[in-house]
């Protein structure tokens, strides 16, 4: 996608500090990072929500992330690491190419992620939404399914 930064990085048209890279997916550090270290994972494929990735590259860009952020722990003394994933622009997706954050954690890092914890109604209530979850639910592309689709 020309219009895409992420794209263009992979390119090289635009300049990136890389963490690692191979055939599937770039890790590069993000320039306005959260913490000292925070890297972004990217598929070398546009892809700009995380349904529509092969199960392989996605495999590639967690199995990636998790030993970037062990390396985290190591060699920045991290006390631990979060993953993030934004899918779409209400979830807080800014570039539209699938990215995964890996952001190095310090106890004393002054930090806070700012959620916020709901309680459901009542059991009938959240069997509802679990219905409707599992009623879309696929895994796994099987004959016949198609495949998965941004909405």
């Amino acid at each position: 996608m020309r219009n895409c930064i992420f794209c263009r990085i992979i390119a090289g048209e635009i300049p990136s500090v890389k963490v690692y890279e191979d055939e599937l997916v770039l890790a590069f550090m993000d320039i306005s990072p959260i913490t000292f270290g925070h890297t972004l994972v990217i598929p070398k494929e546009h892809h700009t929500s995380t349904a529509t990735i092969p199960e392989n590259i996605a495999g590639r860009m967690f199995r990636v992330g998790a030993r970037i952020g062990v390396a985290m722990k190591r060699g920045l003394d991290a006390d631990g690491y979060n993953f993030h994933l934004s899918d779409g622009t209400t979830a807080g997706q800014v570039v539209m190419h699938s990215h995964l954050h890996i952001v190095p954690r310090w106890t004393d890092d002054g930090f806070h992620w700012n959620w916020r914890q709901l309680n459901y109604e009542s059991d009938e209530a959240k069997m509802e939404i679990l219905e409707k979850i599992q009623k879309h639910f696929k895994l796994e592309n099987q004959p016949g399914d198609e495949p998965a689709e941004e909405e």
